[in-house]
């Protein structure tokens, strides 16, 4: 392990008095080696008492290190009693500002999950750095220039608990998320947009009644865009499955071709990009022997050029062909 007098460096106003390395952690205990200032600035007149706090900081030579460090309350003219200002550790954390600067350069690299299992700091603490990280780095959105809205529900702990969030569509910067996905629940939010509503233009979403309704009931000026996910989708189940179902039921009589086809759902579901080659290969035989599957699924890769058009008109001219 290296000397204390180059260790000492990481942790100024402090010097080792005692340090400790195992397999898994470098356990290091420091006291204060110089005077005591207060937060505003001025120096102690008085130490009050003095605390033990156990502090995590950032890896040496691979292990987590701990630190034990003995902290002053001191008596400030300004201030009163309050505790010493540590300028490598914020007041109240357990954490150093060495640990948290490498947890937040970890952070746009690895999910949370890891950088927890690599610095042994909890899940929730991390999160929380993540989110402080965040506010510094994203600006907010002036809402009186907000234009496009983004749309969705995604599905919280089990049970079919849904929460829905709102994003802006030109920076895909998060405006607000909300527990549910009813109108109730989503209203909070356009009754706080309140007369920037007028301002949306469109508003990109599923096809959730819902979010159609009180859209429309917020944003007089605002058109509806059901994006191309939940589109495609929808189609797959009402209508390729509709028509996958209608063949296998008039192959009762073959019942080696009826399981051929029922079992065919996710080939024809899955886009072509993502099937490796023996299923693309079960795909071009399902297509090539049944006229109305060949028709269906044509016409599901058609649907998606839509929103791949140019301009309104050429998107009105594809949607008449299809």
């Amino acid at each position: 392990m290296p000397n204390n007098t180059f260790l000492s460096s990481f942790w100024k106003g402090f010097q080792i008095v005692k340090s400790h390395k195992t397999d898994s952690l470098i356990s290091i205990t420091l006291k204060p080696d110089s005077p005591a200032f207060c937060s505003c600035g001025r120096l102690s007149e008085f130490t009050h008492d003095t605390q033990w706090r156990t502090i995590k900081d950032a890896m040496i030579l691979g292990a987590p290190v701990e630190l034990l460090i003995q902290t002053r309350r001191i008596t400030c003219s300004l201030c009163g009693t309050k505790t010493e200002a540590i300028s490598w550790l914020k007041p109240y954390s357990r954490l150093t500002n060495r640990l948290i600067e490498y947890i937040e350069q970890l952070l746009p690299l690895l999910p949370i999950k890891h950088i927890s299992e690599l610095t042994g700091v909890h899940w929730h603490t991390i999160k929380n750095i993540d989110k402080q990280r965040l506010k510094r780095v994203i600006p907010d959105i002036p809402w009186d220039k907000l234009r496009q809205l983004v749309m969705d529900e995604f599905a919280i702990f089990k049970g079919h608990r849904y929460a829905t969030v709102i994003a802006d569509a030109q920076t895909h910067q998060v405006l607000w998320i909300g527990l549910g996905r009813s109108r109730t629940d989503i209203r909070p939010f356009f009754e706080e947009l309140g007369e920037h509503a007028e301002n949306i233009e469109a508003v990109a979403m599923d096809m959730n009644t819902a979010f159609d309704l009180e859209v429309k009931a917020h944003c007089p000026n605002a058109r509806i865009v059901y994006d191309l996910f939940h589109v495609v989708a929808k189609y797959g189940r009402e209508v390729m499955d509709r028509v996958r179902v209608d063949q296998a039921n008039q192959l009762k009589e073959d019942k080696k071709a009826r399981r051929w086809i029922k079992r065919s759902r996710w080939i024809l579901l899955k886009n072509r990009d993502n099937l490796d080659a023996n299923q693309q290969s079960y795909l071009d035989e399902i297509l090539s022997v049944n006229h109305d599957l060949m028709v269906t699924h044509l016409l599901g890769e058609q649907l998606k050029e839509l929103w791949y058009c140019d301009s309104e008109t050429q998107a009105i001219e594809l949607w008449d062909v299809w």
